[in-house]
């Protein structure tokens, strides 16, 4: 099932599917935030803002916009 990366739940992993190059920085890109990679929500800050994931065992912190940003395909519970 494919959604947007700022709709995943706290220990939801996903493959990024695509995303609006306009609106993901550059950098988001050279730390592996790319289709293919796997993605998993590791926690969400007081206020719902960042996120921080770890992509391919990189942790990152985005803004919940930017997430809106990116498509994914939720992987089912292992």
């Amino acid at each position: 099932m494919t959604t947007s990366l700022n709709l995943l739940k706290r220990g939801e992993k996903a493959i990024i599917v695509s995303f609006e190059l306009d609106n993901v920085p550059l950098k988001l890109l050279e730390m592996g935030c790319l289709p293919g990679n796997e993605v998993e929500l590791v926690q969400i800050a007081p206020f719902k803002d960042p996120m921080y994931l770890n992509i391919n065992g990189s942790h990152l912190a985005i803004r919940r916009e930017t997430a809106s940003f990116i498509t994914v395909e939720k992987l089912s519970h292992e």
